[in-house]
């Protein structure tokens, strides 16, 4: 038996991943421990230099405190992302759906314990579909998860089934892109699967981790209206608000598209993510970016500074000057602030259930942070009583 420790660096689809690998290695008899264990693994990230970066150094800290380290997920799957990294480390370059039986090969399993094994969060992601084949020219992911494919719809409601029995009250399904799940032979498309998990006898709630607007239709948005787990959130990217960025982007809408498709969604809290100094990106092009997100009610905006990646098409193309992106980069997040603050301030004297996943703190049904005195698990209905930095102040109703 060997002692290890699971981590990820990235978005929930690392997290999913990471997860993957923890409880194959707990279903094989290991077990796992914060400090001191023999055996770590880094499901890393490489969407940015930056996220590389900080992958390398994970790996790097844990070679040293480690016996083995098992550097997993995308970044390991970018060619020479981890070369020069100690002999310890071993660079577990497979599809995120053989990992976790390569990794659990190399650290020996004793085949005696087959135990169901909770997540240590109330919440629970369910991937539901890998990889991309959209192609936009400045996203590495295709080349690192490669094209895209989904999991059966009968294991995904089997293991979605199997949270909820295991405790956790809300799952997230979640993907590198979510529309693109298909279960042809079965008849499921993502629609269908909303309904069917939201349906899930004790789910008490249900999120998607994001959705490309070109798959906000009809069929989804009623999937979403009509399962009343659901959550009034959504996630869309973005990505720009100018129309030729867009293009030189390779993403597959206009602007005029993108709020199209999100004015039925008025009342959910939509959040979504923003790249800014993309080549050639100018002043005016930026100034249209945050005009969109204003003209979106988008709230919560990451900001991601853009990063030539290795093996895309705009590899070599890097024409914005890092102040300017930074300074672009700190706009974005000042406006999200505000409009963050803006929605808060208008739940002021208003009711919610709220998911408690850490002390004092969770998650109302749309996914703004409250802030309430209640344990961890619990879902409580509170009462909106003031702002925080970081959320709403509330008090159990």
């Amino acid at each position: 038996m060997a002692t290890f420790s699971a981590r990820f660096l990235g978005c929930k689809v690392s997290y999913a991943d990471a997860q993957g690998v923890r409880e194959r290695l707990l279903a094989d008899g290991h077990a796992e421990r914060a400090d001191g264990a023999d055996v770590a693994v880094i499901n890393t990230c490489c969407v940015t230099h930056e996220a590389v970066s900080k992958s390398r150094q994970a790996v790097s800290r844990a070679s040293r405190t480690h016996s083995r380290v098992y550097a997993t997920g995308c970044g390991a799957n970018l060619p020479d992302a981890f070369a020069g990294l100690p002999d310890n480390v071993v660079v577990v370059a497979k599809a995120s759906e053989e990992t976790p039986a390569a990794v659990a090969g190399d650290v020996g399993a004793i085949g005696c314990v087959q135990a169901e094994h909770r997540l240590e969060r109330v919440r629970a992601f369910v991937k539901i579909q890998d990889g991309c084949s959209f192609g936009c020219r400045f996203c590495v992911i295709p080349h690192v998860r490669g094209a895209t494919r989904s999991r059966r719809a009968r294991a995904v409601l089997a293991e979605a089934a199997r949270r909820v029995v295991q405790g956790h009250r809300e799952l997230v399904l979640t993907g590198v892109n979510l529309g693109c799940f298909r279960d042809r032979e079965s008849g499921y498309r993502l629609a269908r699967l909303v309904r069917e998990v939201g349906a899930i006898p004790g789910l008490r709630r249900l999120r998607l981790s994001s959705i490309e607007v070109n798959h906000v239709d009809a069929e989804l948005l009623a999937a979403l209206r009509e399962t009343p787990t659901v959550s009034r959130h959504l996630h869309v990217p973005l990505q720009s608000g100018d129309d030729a960025v867009l293009r030189a982007m390779g993403r597959r809408y206009t602007v005029a598209g993108f709020l199209r498709k999100l004015e039925p969604l008025d009342d959910f809290n939509l959040t979504t993510d923003v790249i800014v100094g993309f080549p050639d990106e100018d002043d005016a092009a930026f100034a249209r970016t945050l005009d969109t997100l204003r003209a979106a009610a988008i709230t919560k905006a990451h900001v991601f500074p853009y990063s030539p990646r290795p093996g895309t098409r705009t590899e070599e193309l890097d024409t914005v000057p890092p102040v300017v992106k930074r300074e672009r980069s700190a706009q974005v997040r000042a406006a999200s602030s505000a409009a963050c603050r803006a929605r808060w301030r208008r739940r002021l004297g208003s009711e919610d259930v709220v998911l408690v996943d850490r002390p004092g703190r969770g998650y109302a049904d749309d996914y703004t942070p409250w802030f309430v005195d209640a344990p961890i698990g619990a879902l409580v209905r509170a009462r909106a009583t003031g702002l925080a930095e970081e959320g709403i102040l509330a008090v159990c109703a």
